[in-house]
């Protein structure tokens, strides 16, 4: 299990994402994180805290984004050593982002999924479909709604063969249809070998068997 504690715990099988003694905090803030370490296996963990609490900033340390004393190894490759080939083993899905304003969904897929040898076409063409994004598919980005675009993200993640995929509360803008073919998906997916999945979410997740938690704030 994933720990939800500064000192960490072993997972069933072997890790995916080690975090050793990780420490982060904004300038003149208090530390997010201090001295955390965890083991991260695969299938889906829930990052959990109130809204303020750090969770999305926590996401772009996880991704490489924000640096971060302390060691962070995802599949054998360390982010201090290899950080190129470290991030371009995670998807983090943040939707709010504008650079693809202008790309059709396909053209984003494509370029969110560059370089993922592993991304499953199908499993994408099953979430186009799970999302009802069909009709959607020739605007551009900045002509979709938040939950479209959301969508959009989604599917590419989910279909996504990279080792680490981070979702920063997924729910958000779907609507219940959406919500529970996310559920579905992550479930299925949950069973797959290799395979981390980390979702940030300030509401308890029930649909989707969990093999890990992390709580904010850390203790």
């Amino acid at each position: 299990m994933t720990s939800s504690r500064a000192s960490g715990a072993s997972v069933s099988g072997k890790p995916i994402l080690d975090i050793h003694e990780l420490r982060f905090s904004h300038a003149d803030a208090a530390p997010l994180v201090d001295g955390w370490s965890a083991s991260i296996g695969a299938g889906v963990t829930q990052l959990y805290g109130d809204t303020g609490s750090g969770k999305s900033t926590l996401l772009r340390v996880l991704a490489g984004e924000l640096p971060a004393k302390g060691r962070l190894n995802l599949a054998g490759v360390s982010l201090e050593h290899r950080p190129e080939d470290y991030r371009n083993n995670v998807f983090f899905c943040n939707p709010e982002a504008d650079a693809y304003d202008d790309a059709t969904p396909a053209e984003c897929t494509a370029s969110l999924s560059a370089g993922d040898v592993d991304f499953s076409q199908a499993r994408w063409q099953a979430c186009i479909e799970g999302f009802a994004l069909a009709p959607h598919l020739e605007k551009r980005m900045h002509m979709l709604s938040t939950g479209s675009k959301r969508k959009v993200w989604l599917a590419a993640a989910l279909a996504s063969g990279r080792a680490l995929t981070l979702l920063d509360e997924p729910t958000g803008g779907l609507d219940a249809a959406s919500t529970r073919f996310l559920w579905r998906t992550l479930a299925g997916l949950a069973e797959l070998p290799g395979r981390a999945i980390i979702v940030a979410s300030g509401a308890r997740i029930d649909s989707v068997p969990l093999s890990g938690s992390i709580e904010l704030p850390l203790q």
